[in-house]
């Protein structure tokens, strides 16, 4: 940003040109007071407490932006009398009683403006609104008579979030804060995301786990607070503001040693956002996302926000536990650990390295993963080591990597902000990924970014699309052929990209023949006017991104697809350039750094290939061993390790926090290969439905119980910090490892992390300058990271790291799903995530607020099915595949239609996978979860309450607005621009 020279009470001040003067002073230490303005948000100029003089004219300080030359007072007597006018009006609509609330917490920007204003006397007296204060969201709480309708919350909701819930009626004779209209919060279409809580700058929105936790006044019975608010507000009137605000102030400082804040990075989906948790102890006060966060901001999801309860269960692991005579007992680590090394060896040394497999954590630390992989290949000899990426995500890997070079997003979510086309394929964004939808819809919503979504489903994106496809299930690769030949029929083709920067393109042409539009609007039921509309519109966009998650890799070729989206954009020359390039979605937090890291059957850290010789001399001398003692050829992924233990090739297994039990297709399998398992050690923070197979079970610690670095969906790592000591005799899973090598006869002596970091580093060149200095605080860095750290905002800029510097136009050719439906199985069920949960709900499950919102499973079936069924919501139906059945209840939704039908993974246990089959992408061996073709069959059974409570977000009504209307409020009639008094203050 360019410089700027202003005068400023008379003294020349430099600075930043073109932003808000309320910033512009701060960066030169100069404290203009406001209440209403957030970085994040823009002005809203709402509280009227920023004023200035420029040029002479009174003006809001949040809404003018430097310029060169600007003449301003900050101090003169009609600034000061405007300012003080505006903080009177607030005042007027909020009750100060800062010592026994629960926000006056340091943060809280009503308190602490007014401290700094020195307000004297209150000129406007208080007074009550004549509404109840809203508690029936299960995570916070709104109360109107503290609310100074500043308008944050209804911006954020608005414009950050997007959820269009949040409005402010200034028409009202008594303006309030509305969600859907005037509905009740949990009756309304939020989605508790927690923004307006982030950004309310007082104590109107809070968090439920704040209030009577905070200070040392905030524990007392509610009506024996009132008598001291009400007394306060008593002695206020004889001795001014003054003296309760400078109590206020010591009361803020003495909370301040008790309350600590910890940067923590979460651990449900890949999106990676970071954020401070508070806590008082083991106390966990609330979730604080900051500016500084690079990926999300002030912003969070339900989960992430709220979803926490977890970390302190009672049913949490503290102490090892060992099978014996068929129930587990206790154990201290010495003997656990004594015991897994002495079982690990022992199979080792009878049946051979290969005869064990390791299945490491994409919810544990990139170190973490680095040591699982070590602990396989160093100690057990085998790379029979994989983690969760081959149930969702190595299709999109694989898929890329062979066209492009690197299985990974190309760029940053702030690239998919930039684009200007966006489509979605297999994505539910919104409820997957929310804070990356969130971007995406703020984008959409300015107007300048255009969605195409393509599902079976019409999820939240879906309806908000510009255009919204439903083709037959499992027929992406056809289409995208298709459109890949249009490109190059109707000259959108990007031949000079093609020619400097891609291999195989004549041949790949001509594998596209057969795709005309006709034929592939017969295989995908998509009209040939739709596939061409769709040609168009990819061949006229400057900028295109392609996002797809599991709706496109849980299918049988579901790597094919993920090559066929590269592909695309590589024939249309967007790759390399901010705002383009290809996006799959990472589910869990570090899917992507347990990869990155080696927990992979065929890769080393760094996406080395174990069958490489030159990487395996690498990694032998870092690890100093010989070669020859690193196994050469690539090993078993976790599908292939359960059907060799079913088979009985594998004898033992090391599951580290994944719930293979729940997560892997045909549960009725997985279950029988477990229980012929000579032996299983399963690490984890719970009894899971894994560990109920377990000969040991090794209490690990969540992330806020340990430090460490994720890796999110975009490449970027992150540093988490430990927010509390582990619970009991629970141990993080690093120093679990590094124990278990010793008591296996190897020397590590890792003390921290970043010692386990640094290693890596020396040998893997895509992170050869990753450090935890570099990573201090909200620093990331994007892979690869050469050794003077600098990072990679987006790949291939100047060459793809493939032969020659060029990408690979892959051959491809349709073929059809591995199951289909037909007439005894006529639904394909679809599958996956909802907001509310996560995985197996080992994390959620222990939080009763998302129990609340989503209680139980269903499957949702539409209005056309349920009518020709005679099904109401609340039905019970048995849900029958070729492999099993269950039974559920019945959702009547328009989100589906015809003959597909969709249910949640999260719930109920087994679970959905007694469905699903062992059918799979041949390429990478990922289960063909989406392509399960089932029966549904009304049960003569009491119909019961629906499966989604009345009260669910998504029966509510958004009420989407541009902004908070501040116009309205100023066009009020008893409205006057301070320094001037006002007759109704508490009405805006």
């Amino acid at each position: 940003m360019t410089q700027c020279t202003l005068r400023v009470d008379g003294e020349t001040l430099t600075g930043k040109s073109d932003v808000p003067l309320v910033d512009f002073f701060e960066q030169n230490g100069i404290n203009v007071p406001h209440v209403c303005y957030l970085k994040s948000l823009g002005p809203i100029q709402t509280c009227d407490t920023c004023w200035v003089e420029v040029d002479g004219e009174l003006k809001r300080s949040c809404a003018v932006k430097s310029e060169h030359g600007m003449e301003i007072r900050s101090d003169s007597d009609l600034v000061r009398k405007a300012r003080e006018e505006g903080m009177d009006r607030l005042l007027s609509k909020h009750e100060l009683y800062c010592t026994v609330c629960e926000n006056n917490n340091g943060d809280c920007t009503m308190h602490n403006t007014v401290a700094d204003m020195g307000i004297d006397i209150q000129r406007y007296e208080y007074q009550r609104k004549p509404y109840e204060k809203d508690t029936s969201s299960p995570f916070y709480t709104y109360d109107p008579d503290q609310c100074i309708l500043c308008g944050r919350c209804v911006e954020a909701c608005q414009n950050v979030e997007v959820n269009e819930t949040l409005t402010i009626d200034y028409d009202m004779e008594h303006p309030r804060v509305l969600w859907d209209g005037g509905r009740p919060i949990d009756e309304s279409s939020c989605v508790h995301c927690g923004h307006c809580v982030t950004v309310c700058p007082c104590n109107a929105l809070l968090e439920n786990t704040m209030h009577e936790n905070t200070g040392p006044f905030t524990f007392v019975p509610q009506d024996m607070k009132r008598s001291m608010v009400d007394a306060t507000k008593t002695i206020e009137k004889t001795t001014g503001a003054r003296l309760i605000t400078g109590i206020s102030v010591l009361d803020m400082h003495w909370r301040q040693p008790e309350i600590k804040r910890t940067k923590t990075v979460c651990t449900y989906c890949g999106v990676g956002c970071s954020f401070e948790m508070w806590t008082r102890d083991r106390t966990i006060l609330k979730i604080q996302p900051v500016e500084e966060a690079p990926v999300n901001g002030i912003s969070t999801c339900i989960k992430g926000k709220f979803a926490w309860d977890f970390v302190n269960s009672d049913k949490r692991l503290k102490t090892p536990l060992i099978r014996e005579n068929g129930a587990f007992r206790e154990a201290d680590w010495e003997e656990a650990l004594s015991l897994v090394a002495k079982r690990l060896l022992e199979v080792r040394d009878t049946h051979g390295p290969d005869s064990i497999g390791i299945i490491g954590s994409s919810k544990a630390s990139n170190e973490e993963a680095y040591l699982a992989q070590k602990l396989a290949r160093q100690i057990i000899g085998t790379n029979n080591i994989d983690n969760s990426s081959r149930y969702c995500q190595s299709p999109a890997s694989t898929g890329l990597s062979r066209t492009a070079g690197y299985g990974a997003d190309a760029g940053r979510i702030e690239d998919l902000q930039m684009a200007d086309v966006v489509i979605m394929v297999g994505s539910n964004t919104a409820e997957s990924h929310p804070v990356i939808a969130s971007r995406l819809k703020a984008a959409h919503k300015q107007g300048h970014q255009k969605h195409i979504v393509i599902d079976t489903r019409q999820h939240e994106m879906a309806k908000r699309a510009d255009r919204f496809l439903r083709p037959h299930a499992s027929t992406d690769l056809a289409w995208v052929l298709a459109i890949t030949r249009y490109q190059f029929d109707h000259g959108y083709a990007d031949l000079e990209f093609l020619e400097k920067r891609v291999s195989g393109v004549d041949e790949y042409r001509r594998l596209l023949e057969p795709y005309t539009l006709e034929f592939t609007a017969e295989v995908t039921g998509l009209s040939v006017e739709e596939l061409a509309e769709l040609g168009e519109t990819v061949g006229r966009a400057e900028r295109l991104c392609i996002v797809w998650a599991m709706g496109v890799t849980q299918h049988s070729h579901g790597t094919d697809t993920s090559s066929a989206f590269s592909n695309l954009l590589l024939v249309t020359g967007n790759y390399g350039r901010p705002g383009t390039g290809s996006y799959p979605m990472r589910g869990h937090n570090n899917v992507q750094g347990a990869s990155d890291f080696g927990c992979l059957r065929n890769k080393y850290p760094g996406y080395d290939p174990v069958t490489d010789d030159a990487a395996r001399e690498r990694w032998a001398k870092g690890w100093g061993m010989d070669k020859d003692s690193l196994p050469g050829k690539a090993g078993e992924g976790n599908f292939l390790m359960v059907q060799a233990a079913e088979k009985e090739d594998l004898k033992a297994m090391y599951v580290i926090g994944e719930e293979t039990a729940f997560s892997d297709a045909d549960t009725n399998n997985v279950h029988d290969a477990f229980t012929k398992l000579d032996f299983l050690v399963v690490q984890d923070m719970f009894v899971s439905r894994t560990a109920q197979f377990a000969d040991v079970i090794l209490p690990g610690c969540p992330s806020v119980e340990k430090e460490g670095t994720f890796v999110n969906t975009e490449r970027r790592i992150q540093r988490f910090y430990e927010v509390m000591p582990p619970l009991g005799n629970s141990r993080p899973d690093w120093r679990i490892l590094t124990d278990l090598a010793n008591h296996m006869g190897y020397a590590w002596d890792y003390r921290h992390p970043s010692e386990i970091m640094d290693e890596c580093a020396s040998i893997s060149p895509l992170f050869a300058g990753v450090s935890y200095e570099r990573l201090a605080g909200w620093k990331s860095l994007l892979w690869p990271v050469d050794t003077e750290g600098n990072d990679t905002p987006y790949l291939y800029r100047n060459e793809f790291p493939l032969e020659n510097g060029k990408a690979k136009l892959y051959p491809l050719e349709w073929q059809p799903p591995a199951e289909i439906s037909d007439e005894q199985y006529p639904f394909m069920l679809d599958n996956g995530r909802m907001l509310e949960h996560f995985q197996s709900m080992n994390q959620t499950g222990q939080t009763e607020g998302t129990l609340k919102e989503v209680p139980d499973w269903f499957i949702e079936i539409g209005p056309d099915m349920a009518k020709e069924m005679n099904l109401e919501d609340g039905s019970w139906v048995r849900v029958s595949s070729r492999r099993g059945s269950l039974e559920v209840k019945v959702c009547v939704t328009d989100r589906v239609q015809g003959y597909t039908a969709f249910m949640p993974i999260h719930q109920g246990k087994p679970g959905l996978n007694l469905l699903t089959g062992e059918h799979h992408d041949p390429d990478v061996d990922t289960p063909a979860y989406k392509e399960t073709a089932v029966k549904i069959e009304p049960l003569a059974r009491e119909k019961g309450e629906p499966p989604l409570p009345h009260n669910n977000f998504r029966y509510g009504s958004r009420t989407p607005i541009d902004g908070v209307p501040v116009e309205v409020k100023w066009m009020q009639k008893d409205y006057r621009q301070p320094p001037e008094h006002q007759s109704h203050p508490e009405r805006n």
